[in-house]
């Protein structure tokens, strides 16, 4: 009984190390990425700097996230997920996904054109325009945020406290602080001058979303569909925005 309590007791104190530990990565992973793409110039090639700098930020972000999870592997042999894993319940969570959240993106920009609340942008949409956000938001958004906010947090916390412990039938604490841990970094702060800029909305939305790819994951042992929904679900939203706005 006391070894019982021990472990468990070791087990919390270990979990919250961690989530200390992964939040501190995850800032370190950001702002090293904006660093590193603050170094270049992009006029040539993104003149209204819309898709360009945010690339290479999560080209380096990714890469960073790729680094720990390669030396974590190798020291604690852990799965991370990247493969194909259960890819039969995948590609069902992603086809539901991705017609689910079609519909609602569709849906949301023909209410806003309807009542003349489309988004509005500063910046001509023009071929490279266009073919550079949807391009960032389908091959790079996704990819990199699953990497670092659901493929890290979830899986060294799940070997952390041994088994995926469930506080409803599908969702996991482990789902959960990955989801909390991906609604902060949306909050716009810096520390010299001390600003934060905080949008509920988007907390709600960023941390829904999470919640839902961090099931994913979990189901489907595999990084893939999560990254892919992700992908497809931002490429959805800034498309239908687009298409409606040239219409």
């Amino acid at each position: 009984m006391e070894k019982y309590k021990f472990n468990k007791l070791y087990r919390l104190f270990s979990g919250s190390i961690a989530i200390i530990v992964l939040f501190l990565i995850q800032i370190f992973s950001g702002k090293g990425g904006w660093t590193v793409a603050n170094i270049f110039s992009y006029k040539l090639l993104d003149p209204y700097d819309i898709f360009a700098s945010i690339s290479v930020h999560h080209f380096v972000q990714m890469f960073i996230a790729l680094t720990i999870i390669a030396v974590l592997s190798k020291l604690f042999k852990i799965d991370f997920g990247f493969s194909f894993g259960e890819s039969k319940i995948g590609i069902k969570y992603l086809i539901i996904f991705t017609a689910a959240y079609a519909t609602i993106a569709i849906a949301s920009h023909i209410f806003m054109y309807i009542f003349h609340q489309l988004p509005t942008y500063d910046f001509p949409l023009n071929k490279n325009n266009i073919i550079g956000t949807l391009g960032f938001q389908l091959f790079l958004s996704g990819p990199s945020e699953e990497i670092l906010y659901r493929a890290l947090p979830i899986t060294v916390l799940s070997s952390i406290f041994r088994n995926n412990i469930k506080i409803q039938q599908e969702i996991t604490i482990e789902v959960i602080i990955a989801s909390l841990l991906f609604s902060i970094a949306h909050i716009n702060w810096n520390l010299s001058p001390f600003t934060i800029k905080v949008d509920y909305f988007q907390l709600f939305y960023a941390f829904i979303l999470g919640v839902i790819q961090g099931i994913v994951y979990q189901k489907s042992r595999s990084i893939v569909y999560p990254a892919l929904m992700h992908s497809v679900s931002n490429f959805l939203m800034v498309g239908s925005g687009y298409l409606l706005a040239l219409f």
